[in-house]
């Protein structure tokens, strides 16, 4: 480090990861095992690692796997389900599981891998004849998958209060229900793992974490010598300023991402807008019932409702503890970030982006409708519908908890001005020295899928090298072959995994 003419301190990292949440760490890693003399620098404008979209309490937590997700199987006109999209996150969350067994075998995540992932069933369930046609179709198509092999279903309602007694309780008898299940299916704590993967991070020489620390200024020198970004960092808690030079910056902030990106001026980021959803939980308070209930049951999202909204009953391990939770609730503020400010959305309005804004604006107008009925629902409308699912729900065994903050992706198009997207996109600059997450789920569970493709894209010579390819296969042994096209690759893979990772199938331990 030295300092600058007006006596500021400069660093020069190879690398400046922003944003300490699953993202960066999982991209941290992944480049320290590739190329383990990096020097990489991590600012964080919390006064912890993990704290927003990450956290357990905050959204992340299903381990999407698209075992139950039906907004995953969208079902066409003719009434055939088409099963692509889950069959890709499938596969790249098993990918997620090979890299994660990697970290636990070769030492980097010391604990037991109970404390980030647990074996808990993934069940799909509907009500109502047209509903109960879907599933049955949605399930002869998936079982065609190796992905998917092992799944059941049934409309047996003796075998669903086997499979889910809480949400078979009270139910009418003559109700046509009917419910699939994978035993494969687990749950994640990407609060606890990205917690893990940093301390194990700050333990490696070369690597920095700064907590407390907001980037309020980045751009690029763009000389044929020097094409380093310069960034300016503020420490909150002393107002000390620093200055930052890289050849190489990951925007992972979450929500705070899209303000960054655009800060950055490259063209790749033109257009770009961010449209915020707040989320709620109802949490579950009574143990008797918590017991009751051990799977992540999904149905099907409400028409015009935003596919995180999709409600679930789930169970979730969360310190050491198994909780309960249902939703989430879906809502709107101007908010990017769940500790951020309400002036987000309109400071993130820029000339480039205010018509594709604009445009998606118009075309979803339900969607809007939705969040506000949504924000307007008082906790007897939660009750009610928690008890579609919970017949016998009492509003005194649930409360209200916070969930976290989504910004979901609005892009140019070039028939429609602009459209709202509702999956992860990674933009990066033509050079590859800049990158940037946005959108939400699937999210953090294809994290090592997303980075994989992202270190592909930014580092086209390295990755391309034997030695990193080495690496990565070391990483991912699946890496670059179809498991959905290899049924004796995805046994494997699925065995080895559960047995590094401690998994049991349908079992949920706590200590």
């Amino acid at each position: 480090m030295f300092r600058d003419k007006k006596d500021i301190p400069v660093t020069e990292p190879d690398v400046v990861l922003i944003g300490a949440g699953i993202m960066s760490a999982t991209l941290g890693i992944m480049l320290k095992q590739l190329q383990p003399n990096l020097t990489i620098e991590i600012y964080e404008r919390l006064g912890e690692v993990a704290a927003e979209s990450s956290d357990a309490w905050n959204n992340a937590g299903t381990g999407h796997s698209a075992f139950c997700e039906l907004n995953y199987t969208p079902q066409k006109p003719d009434g055939s389900v088409d099963i692509t999209k889950a069959d890709v996150i499938a596969e790249w969350f098993e990918q997620s599981r090979q890299f994660w067994a990697f970290l636990v075998k070769s030492g980097i995540i010391k604990s037991p891998p109970r404390d980030f992932i647990n074996s808990v069933p993934h069940m799909s369930f509907v009500w109502g004849q047209d509903n109960v046609n879907f599933l049955r179709t949605r399930y002869e198509a998936m079982i065609t998958s190796p992905l998917f092999q092992g799944m059941q279903y049934s409309e047996d309602p003796q075998q669903l209060a086997q499979w889910m007694p809480l949400i078979m309780a009270g139910r009418a008898q003559n109700e046509k229900v009917a419910a699939t299940k994978m035993d494969a299916g687990t749950d994640v704590n990407f609060g606890c793992l990205t917690r893990f993967m940093f301390k194990e991070l700050q333990a490696m020489e070369g690597v920095t974490l700064y907590l407390n620390h907001e980037v309020r200024k980045l751009r690029q020198k763009d000389t044929e010598s020097d094409k380093r970004w310069r960034i300016r960092v503020k420490d909150i808690n002393t107002e000390e300023k620093k200055r930052v030079r890289a050849k190489f910056v990951f925007i992972g902030a979450g929500g705070g991402s899209l303000p960054l990106l655009l800060a950055s001026g490259i063209p790749e980021a033109d257009g770009f807008g961010g449209f915020p959803v707040s989320g709620q939980w109802l949490k579950c308070t009574n143990p008797e019932i918590i017991a009751m209930h051990s799977a992540k049951v999904y149905g099907k999202a409400s028409v015009g409702s935003p596919p995180m909204s999709v409600p679930h009953l789930d169970t979730r391990m969360i310190n050491g503890k198994r909780a309960l939770l249902f939703g989430p609730y879906a809502g709107f503020t101007t908010k990017f970030l769940k500790k951020g400010s309400f002036f987000d959305l309109p400071f993130s309005i820029k000339v480039n982006n205010l018509r594709p804004m604009l445009a998606a604006g118009y075309t979803n107008i339900p969607l809007t409708k939705y969040l506000i009925g949504q924000v307007m629902q008082s906790p007897e409308d939660r009750v009610a519908a928690l008890r579609e699912y919970v017949p016998t729900a009492r509003p005194e065994d649930w409360e209200l908890e916070m969930a976290g903050q989504r910004v979901q992706v609005i892009k140019k198009d070039k028939d429609k001005g602009g459209v709202l997207e509702f999956g992860t996109e990674v933009v990066a600059s033509a050079d590859g020295s800049i990158a940037a997450l946005l959108g939400a789920s699937p999210g953090a569970s294809t994290a090592v899928s997303i980075m994989v493709d992202l270190i592909q894209r930014c580092f086209p010579v390295q990755a391309k090298s034997p030695e990193w390819q080495a690496k990565f296969k070391e990483m991912i042994p699946s890496l670059g072959i179809s498991l959905s096209d290899d049924p004796q690759l995805c046994q494997e893979m699925r065995a080895y995994t559960a047995e590094v990772l401690q998994l049991k199938e349908g079992q949920l331990v706590q200590r």
